[in-house]
């Protein structure tokens, strides 16, 4: 209105100021529109367009598309999936669709974050693809199932919910592994043998899907036990497991019921790691528990091995873990085959015939399981109630008796302390064991006077070298001292004695005296582990060929004894130990199949190979769930042993794959991971950190965020 004269602009009225206003923010808006429009489909060097947008390609992977949106910085990822479904027109449920940067290996699952706090930008590919994937799972009976897995959800979390599906309580203990590759076998033929075992595989599952997802994950009082009474195995109907879940469609056998071998060429298929360093290979598998399926590299239809990885089971209650033991037993029968862990050759043959009892019980459930009846159920309660297996070794029904003073032990032991170029030569002390102190005296008269040695077994390494024909019970003790373990050995006459010495030991090494009520339960399950060993056939038995032939032998015992004998020698040997177990029911021969394991000196260790401070060559760092061991790589001879109750602090180095550990008393540790992220050194030491603070009072849901704080880092 500037422009016109002043005559002119008097003799508009003011109604018509508004329109002329009106006429010229059109007519400026519509420059700004044309100006635009001229810009538009004008892209730039630097690929994007003269309107500051710019083109961003995603691809989806139902439907094998191709597609490309005009895009800006500012847009969230919500509306960036909204764009995309409407541009498709496809009549689909998206619901389960997220978009995953293949670049950055990243899920985008903050909806409300825009590209740009991403960072995303023209150059960028997106993924717009299912959440839920097929993944093909090898269960510890070495059966495969079909199951429908979160790829975007944390390992930690996928395990649950698939540990929830198949009813197993306190998932925590499990986690996946890859599966190992065998070095001597060539790729062609690996997936052949793959192909054959996935006919194995059982009906597709979905966790969360049906009312098993909402049955207890961990100890409820209210849950019905879930065992048969006269065979341990699973109540019929199969919706009594399963519900609604699809696998009461499918045959629960394979995961409460162990099935036998059927072929010796089973097991010659599968890769037997031949060294401690082929062991270590395998423990580089392990999933990063606090990283997504598709983060590391997971392909849909993969095949992966769902294993107890952390072996402190808690709480194991054959009441309500009928799946979980015989999972348990499965992994342990396995490990053992494939010689995976050492036992003694009469330790097999104890192995072989509590299977060969297993498999007769569980061939012959399925005709007798409906026969149940209350007065079994309140017999096999109380046969149970002492097998219950906890991190201290479970709970014991006797008195506690005085508790205001504190066991000992005096006897007469043979006592042997190695030096370089001697021969092992046996001297006999009277020996006290008082607290967590051995003292060893010349005669039982000078008990009072000063000890020809003392041995504090706070912190040490107890090792069982036992030969039950041969009348030898040894106890191998590596004491720590200031540059490494002392080397001693004891050389107990009977079995008796040697069971209330191990046990005694055994207690001494975690800072326990023989008060701790966990002694008396110790000392009973070493001499049933003993006594399991016998080989006294009764005068009368007679192995019958009908019944030498029916035990297949091949399928019993790992490849090393059957080289050593003939097939009708070990399947005799089987029988003779068989009369020892002969009597159990079926889910009580599975937990001292899993206690038996537990025994052994070398459960429960994982090997890493790695490279100390200080140190010239590899050796191995062994992790328990109690202690860390530094290890010989070629002979497995510990070297030095930390106790995590004496742990300040660990930190890991992540540039030089450095972990390093703080003692409250003791220098530090520090090594280097060779040929293993420093990664899964550190999740398995945060990991047994925090199982140790489980306990049956507490809250039944678990603490994902304390765990994620123990295992993950700062990555």
């Amino acid at each position: 209105m500037a422009d016109l004269p002043m005559s002119y602009s008097k003799s508009i009225a003011p109604t018509d100021h508004l329109v002329i206003r009106n006429l010229q923010w059109l007519f400026g808006f519509g420059l700004v529109y044309l100006r635009r429009m001229a810009l538009d489909g004008i892209r730039m060097p630097d690929g994007c367009y003269a309107d500051g947008t710019w083109e961003l390609k995603m691809h989806v992977t139902d439907l094998h598309r191709d597609v490309s949106l005009r895009v800006t910085g500012e847009i969230h990822i919500g509306g960036v999936m909204l764009k995309l479904v409407e541009k498709l027109d496809v009549k689909k449920d998206w619901s389960d669709h997220a978009l995953w940067w293949e670049k950055k290996k990243t899920w985008l699952l903050k909806t409300h974050w825009t590209l740009d706090k991403y960072g995303i930008q023209a150059d960028a590919r997106l993924l717009f693809t299912p959440q839920h994937k097929l993944l093909r799972l090898q269960l510890p009976n070495m059966k495969h199932m079909k199951v429908k897995v979160n790829f975007s959800d944390r390992v930690f979390k996928a395990v649950s919910d698939i540990c929830k599906t198949f009813n197993i309580r306190h998932p925590e203990e499990a986690s996946l592994l890859r599966k190992p590759r065998d070095p001597k076998k060539k790729k062609k033929k690996l997936e052949e043998a793959e192909e054959e075992a996935l006919e194995l595989e059982g009906p597709l599952l979905t966790p969360g899907s049906g009312s098993i997802y909402s049955s207890p994950g961990l100890y409820s009082k209210t849950m019905t036990p879930t065992y048969d009474s006269r065979d341990g195995s699973p109540l019929s109907p199969t919706t009594a497991w399963f519900g609604d879940s699809p696998l009461s469609e499918g045959n629960p056998s394979i995961l409460a019921v162990s099935q036998p071998i059927s072929s010796p060429d089973i097991l010659a298929k599968l890769y037997k790691p031949q060294s401690l360093l082929d062991k270590a290979k395998i423990n580089q598998g392990w999933m990063d528990s606090s990283r997504s399926l598709m983060e590391q590299d997971v392909k849909e239809n993969e095949v992966l091995l769902l294993r107890f990885k952390y072996h402190s089971f808690f709480d194991l209650n054959p009441k309500y873990d009928a799946i979980r033991v015989n999972q348990l037993y499965e992994q342990a029968k396995w490990a053992i085959l494939l010689e995976e862990i050492e036992c003694t050759e009469e330790e097999m043959m104890m192995f072989a015939a509590l299977q060969y009892h297993i498999n007769k019980l569980s061939i012959m459930s399925s005709d007798n399981h409906m026969n149940n009846s209350e007065k079994e159920v309140d017999e096999v309660d109380a046969a149970l109630s002492d097998l219950e297996i906890t991190l201290e070794g479970g709970k014991t029904s006797n008195t506690l008796g005085d508790i205001t003073s504190i066991p000992e032990l005096a006897d007469y032991v043979k006592v042997f302390k190695p030096k370089k170029l001697t021969l092992k030569g046996y001297k006999q002390y009277w020996c006290t064991f008082k607290d967590i102190t051995i003292s060893c005296y010349k005669s039982k008269e000078e008990a009072h006077g000063t000890p020809s040695l003392q041995m504090n077994l706070r912190g040490c390494e107890v090792t069982p070298d036992v030969n039950i024909s041969a009348q030898k019970f040894n106890i191998k003790l590596l004491i720590p001292v200031a540059d490494g373990m002392n080397e001693i050995w004891l050389r107990c006459d009977a079995e008796k004695q040697y069971a209330h010495w191990m046990a005694a030991c055994r207690l001494a090494s975690k800072g326990k005296t023989m008060a701790d009520s966990s002694y008396n339960l110790e000392v009973q399950n070493i001499l049933s582990f003993l006594k399991m060993q016998h080989m006294n056939p009764d005068p009368q038995f007679i192995a019958e060929p009908a019944v030498t032939n029916d035990i297949n032998s091949e399928c019993l015992v790992s490849p090393r004894y059957l080289k050593k004998y003939k097939n009708k020698q070990i399947s005799a040997r089987i029988l003779e130990a068989h009369q020892n177990v002969a009597q159990m029911s079926l889910i009580e021969a599975k937990m001292r199949f899993i206690q038996a394991w537990q025994s052994l000196p070398e459960f429960g260790i994982t090997h890493f190979l790695a490279k100390f401070q200080g140190g010239k060559r590899d050796e191995l760092i062994g992790i328990t769930y109690n202690r860390l061991i530094r290890m010989d790589a070629n002979t497995g001879d510990a070297i030095k042993t930390w106790r995590f109750a004496n742990m300040k602090q660990w930190n890991v180095n992540w540039e030089i794959k450095m972990v390093t550990v703080e003692f409250a008393d003791e220098p530090s540790l520090a090594f280097i991971c060779a040929e293993v992220d420093c990664k899964v050194v550190h999740e398995f030491i945060g990991g047994y950190i925090f199982l140790s603070t489980r306990a049956k009072d507490q809250n039944e849901s678990l603490d994902e965020e304390m765990f994620y704080k123990l295992t993950s880092g700062w990555v």
